[in-house]
C-alpha cells in the first residue's frame, strides 16, 4: 500500500485495510515507519516496549497492600484476582481476567506507582486489560498483542480528530469511552475478526457508554474512576463478542463519535472533570474530601462555585 493512510474516520480506516488485504495495525505500522524515517521493526519494538510497560504494572496493582497517597483506592484489584484464582467469580478466566488486570493498572496509576495514558490516566486500565487478556487467557501471541495495539492505536487518533479523550472536555464517555472503543477494536484484530467488525465493535462500545459524565471524587482520578475501567473493559469484550457474532452497529462508528462529540458539548461543565457534579457532589464525596485535603468542600464540589446546586 502506497497511499497515505488517513484518520479521519473509522470507516476510511476499515475500508483501506479491507482492499490492502491486511489487518488495520499492518497499514499504521508501514505508515509510521514511513512518518517516522524508521524501520518498521524499529516502530514495532517501541510499541513492545509500551505493552512491556503495561504487563509490568498488573503484578504490583494486584498488591493486597498497595494504596493511593489519598488512601481512597487500593487492594481491589487483590480481591478480584484472588476469587477469579480461586474460580469464585461468576463470568471465567477471561471476562473475570480482565477486571483485575484493569483495577490492578487504574490501581497503580493512582498510587503512582506507573502513570499509563491509554489513552489517558483516567482510561488507563481499559486497553491493556483488554490485550493482556487475549494474551493470557486466549492464547494470543506476543507479537499481535503488540500489533493491536497499532489499530487500538489508529482508533484513538480518529475519535481525538473527531471528537475528544478529555473528560475535562467531553466526560467520563470521552475518556473510557474512547479507550473501550480502542480496546474492542484490538480484540476483534486478535480474535481473527476482520476490520469492518473492528469499526462496528468501535460503534458498539461508543453508543454503550455515551453520556458517562466525568465526576471524580474529591478531583483525583480515584472514584469512580478506576471501577469503571473494569465496566469499560467489560464492555470493550461485549462489543468485541457481537461484532465477531455477526452483529452490526445500526450507526456506524463515525456518526456515534460524532454524537459523543455533541452530548459532550452539552454536557454541564459540573458533569465534566470539575468535580462539581455527578458522584463528587454526594454527601459521602463530601465527607471523602474533607478526609482528603483536612477541610471542608464547602457543600460545593471542589471549586465552591455553587455548580452543582448544593446536592
Amino acid at each position: 500500500m502506497t497511499e497515505e493512510l488517513k484518520y479521519d474516520s473509522i470507516a476510511g480506516l476499515a475500508a483501506a485495510a479491507e482492499k490492502a488485504g491486511e489487518a488495520i495495525s499492518a497499514l499504521v505500522l508501514r505508515q509510521q515507519a514511513r512518518q517516522l524515517e524508521k524501520t518498521e521493526a524499529e516502530v514495532f519494538a517501541q510499541m513492545r516496549g509500551t505493552y512491556a510497560v503495561m504487563a509490568a504494572c498488573i503484578q504490583p496493582g494486584c498488591a493486597e497492600d498497595l494504596r493511593s497517597a489519598s488512601g481512597l483506592s487500593g487492594g481491589d484489584a487483590f480481591k478480584m484476582r484472588r476469587a477469579v484464582e480461586g474460580g469464585k467469580n461468576l463470568t471465567g478466566g477471561v471476562l473475570g481476567g480482565a477486571l483485575y488486570r484493569a483495577l490492578a493498572v487504574s490501581e497503580l496509576n493512582a498510587a503512582m506507582g506507573r502513570v499509563v495514558a491509554a489513552p489517558t490516566a483516567g482510561s488507563c486500565g481499559i486497553l491493556p486489560a483488554a490485550v493482556l487478556t487475549m494474551q493470557q487467557e486466549r492464547g494470543c501471541a506476543e507479537r499481535d498483542c503488540v500489533m493491536a495495539l497499532f489499530t487500538a492505536s489508529a482508533v484513538g487518533m480518529v475519535i481525538t480528530a473527531n471528537a475528544s479523550v478529555a473528560g475535562a472536555q467531553g466526560g467520563c464517555q470521552a475518556e473510557c469511552g474512547s479507550a473501550a472503543a480502542m480496546a474492542a477494536a484490538a480484540i476483534v484484530e486478535l480474535a481473527g475478526g476482520s476490520p469492518r467488525q473492528a469499526a462496528g465493535a468501535v460503534a458498539i462500545a461508543l453508543k454503550n457508554i455515551l453520556g458517562l459524565v466525568c465526576d471524580p471524587v474529591a478531583g483525583l482520578v480515584e472514584i469512580p474512576c478506576i471501577k469503571r475501567n473494569a465496566s469499560g473493559v467489560a464492555g470493550a469484550f461485549v462489543a468485541a463478542e457481537l461484532a465477531l457474532a455477526g452483529i452490526e452497529s445500526a450507526i456506524p462508528a463515525d456518526e456515534v463519535i460524532v454524537a459523543m462529540k455533541k452530548v459532550g458539548d452539552a454536557m454541564s461543565p459540573a458533569l465534566k472533570e470539575t468535580a462539581e457534579g455527578g458522584l463528587a457532589a454526594t454527601p459521602t464525596a463530601r465527607r471523602l474530601y474533607e478526609q482528603v485535603f483536612g477541610r471542608p468542600a464547602d457543600g460545593a464540589g471542589c471549586a465552591g462555585c455553587g455548580g452543582c446546586g448544593g446536592l
